[in-house]
């Protein structure tokens, strides 16, 4: 072959490799147009942004109790919420805990007593066949605590199978190495109300003649879950002391001791019912708020009572002939990340819509003050809570990604907007734990002996320094121009270099799993310019290993029970957007398995802009409770194609010969940036 033919067919090779750039890059280009699109047009009036949060059964199935409790036990409601739990029993009889997820002994008890309790004859065969899937898991007495806690609650089974829930608990003082405030605000929004029930051990009796004892594998074994461990010096065998002491106690009736932890718990909730849609704005608090104020005395035609019960009904999704519950309301979360996709889709930072909601956020921005003050004494408020309103419980998380979404708006009222940054800011560096990461809500909050309590069984007593939070941080601090020689920053990445798996990987506290980890904890490395390390090419080594054929990326909630899962499911958008966006950190986007990504998401968008996904990709207690996020697959996969849009543009010569200085220099910072 001659050297001209030889020219001219590398050349003909080149210019047909940048032909089908081209055209990848004009299908990004319409794909990001459509999801723009769509996107705006699920904004409400108000500003905000609100996506169905989906989780498993256990709430229409503990509502059905709660129905029953209230004496609102109405045939249509019942039988729609009764609906919604057959159609999601799986074959073998159970219930799972998240999509393709296997049966869980928790959600196929209660699904199975709330059926009984709906009418359903325990003949049937989908209730014979759920009987004989729950003793497969282990029986109604290896259920934990809270099942059998509701259950005790109205005579189903005996508190003698309840684990102690003291209420002297409260009389603690904050310095102990036990106290309420060492345990996750989410668990202490929980316990506290099942505190007063324990203290009162109300009796709603059920129907005469109902019972489940068809449930127990062993009758002479009731108490199993409370059963020593083998290991003589176990910490669990401690509590287990504890707890069979504190039911000696009360045999003799310290009420002087008792009604003083009493009202102090008593106390602890009614304040915490102020500037909150409910306790902790949560399913689990609010309706144990609600058997609390009944247990004390209080009718359900009581104001305080009713406006509980009113805030709980706001969970109920009625369609068709079915009834399924929320577990909270997400407004804060969904309107930050649609802020931060619609931006990096090239919105102009003047739109109306980001306008208008920028104008909602700062409108709540938390400025009272909260559980973190007790361990976070000197710092001053400014953090956002998750829902409309949750003043008590602001997170790091969705302060993070409001902070993010407000930097770039071109707000009328740019003073205001520049203090609410700045008191944000503040408080969330303040919320850095000793170990250099952050928690959720909580200041260092990692006493890790509190999980062995009896009652910890949720898998959520404390809240920890994780991966995903500490990356977010680092993130949107390098969005405001923090670099790694801060010695906030320092501190991060040491603890994020600590953190991370042998693999490569890191760990997803709050979304499935170890892609939602590596990918935030990669975006936020680059952003203050730490990539060129080993640590971030054994993560991008990890993500290239885990990418499915299809060119998605995928992970199954069973991960966290299972390591060899790591990574590992059927691909989805959301989870292809933080594999992507994680990879487009530290490689170029040129990358084959980069290339890969993006025509997944180009392939899999429907023609109004959306993408569907089935899998659950939130969590909310590994292992235990697991959340669907419905907007997710729209914000997630438009914040990363976009993103690799702008990448693209930003290295390509041509680009760059016809972009204007204002655009060039654009450009350079969104390099800078990420």
């Amino acid at each position: 072959m001659s050297e001209a033919v030889k020219i001219g067919f590398v050349c003909g090779q080149t210019g047909t490799a940048h032909a089908a750039e081209d055209r990848l890059r004009g299908k990004v280009q319409q794909v990001i147009e459509r999801g723009s699109r769509c996107l705006l047009s699920l904004q409400a009036p108000e500003g905000y942004w609100l996506g169905e949060l989906e989780a498993d059964t256990t709430l229409e199935s503990d509502y059905i109790l709660y129905l029953h409790v209230l004496d609102r036990f109405d045939s249509q409601r019942v039988c729609k919420l009764a609906n919604y739990i057959r159609r999601r029993q799986l074959p073998d009889g159970g219930w799972n805990i998240c999509e393709g997820g296997p049966a869980e002994l928790n959600a196929t008890v209660k699904a199975y007593f709330a059926l009984k309790l709906a009418g359903d004859p325990p003949g049937a065969r989908h209730m014979v066949l759920a009987c004989h899937r729950a003793h497969e898991l282990g029986g109604l007495e290896r259920t934990n605590s809270f099942t059998r806690l509701y259950l005790a609650l109205v005579g189903a089974v005996g508190w003698e199978m309840v684990p102690a829930i003291p209420p002297e608990l409260m009389l603690l003082p904050t310095w102990s190495y036990v106290n309420i405030y060492e345990m996750s605000s989410w668990t202490r929004a929980i316990l506290v109300p099942l505190m007063i029930l324990y203290a009162c051990k109300p009796q709603w009796f059920l129907p005469s003649g109902f019972n489940v004892d068809e449930l127990f594998c062993d009758p002479l074994r009731k108490t199993a879950a409370l059963e020593w461990d083998q290991k003589l010096f176990a910490a669990r065998n401690f509590f287990l002391i504890v707890d069979r002491l504190f039911k000696v106690y009360e045999r003799f009736q310290w009420t002087s001791l008792r009604q003083r932890a009493l009202g102090r718990a008593t106390r602890w909730l009614l304040d915490h019912l102020e500037r909150s849609d409910g306790l902790g704005a949560i399913y689990p608090a609010m309706m144990n708020a609600v058997f609390a104020l009944l247990a004390l005395g209080y009718s359900v035609d009581d104001p305080l009572m009713a406006r509980q019960i009113r805030e709980l009904a706001r969970f109920e999704i009625e369609e068709g002939d079915t009834l399924r519950l929320q577990p909270c309301l997400s407004p804060v979360w969904d309107t930050a990340i649609a802020m931060v996709a619609l931006q990096e889709a090239g919105l102009p930072t003047d739109h109306p819509a980001l306008i208008r909601a920028t104008r909602w956020l700062l409108e709540r921005q938390v400025l009272g003050p909260g559980d973190w003050q007790v361990k976070n004494r000197s710092a001053e408020p400014g953090g956002w809570a998750f829902q409309f309103r949750n003043d008590f419980y602001p997170d790091v998380d969705d302060t993070a990604f409001v902070l993010m979404a407000l930097r770039p708006v071109a707000y009328p009222n740019k003073p205001g907007l520049e203090q609410a940054i700045g008191r944000g800011l503040a408080w969330l560096i303040s919320m850095q734990n000793q170990d250099g990461g952050w928690g959720a809500f909580d200041h260092n909050n990692d006493r890790t002996l509190l999980t062995r309590i009896p009652f910890a069984d949720h898998n959520a007593m404390i809240d920890p320094s994780t991966a995903d939070v500490t990356g977010r941080v680092v993130e949107c601090l390098g969005q405001f121009g923090w670099r790694g020689s801060h010695p906030v920053i320092e501190r991060a990445v040491s603890f994020l270099r600590r953190d991370q798996s042998p693999e490569g990987a890191w760990y997803g506290r709050w979304g499935v799993n170890y892609v939602y980890g590596t990918g935030g904890v990669l975006r936020a490395l680059a952003n203050v310019g730490l990539t060129h390390t080993d640590h971030c090419h054994r993560a991008a080594a990890w993500l290239r290993a885990v990418q499915n054929d299809d060119g998605g990326f995928g992970e199954s909630c069973v991960s966290y029970n299972d390591q060899y899962l790591k990574g590992r499911g059927e691909s989805t958008p959301s989870q292809t957007a933080w594999g992507l966006t994680g990879l487009l950190a530290v490689t170029e986007a040129t990358d084959p398995a980069v290339t890969r990504a993006v025509q997944y998401l180009i392939e899999r968008q429907n023609p109004d802009g959306s993408w569907d996904e089935q899998p659950f990709t939130g969590t909310g207690f590994p292992c235990v409770f697991y959340l669907k996020y419905h907007l997710y697959r729209n914000y997630f996969p438009l914040y990363a194609l976009a993103r690799y849009r702008n990448l693209v543009q930003s290295s390509s010569p041509s680009e760059q010969m016809r972009a204007s200085p204002q655009q060039l220099k654009g450009q350079e910072r969104a390099r800078r940036d990420l």
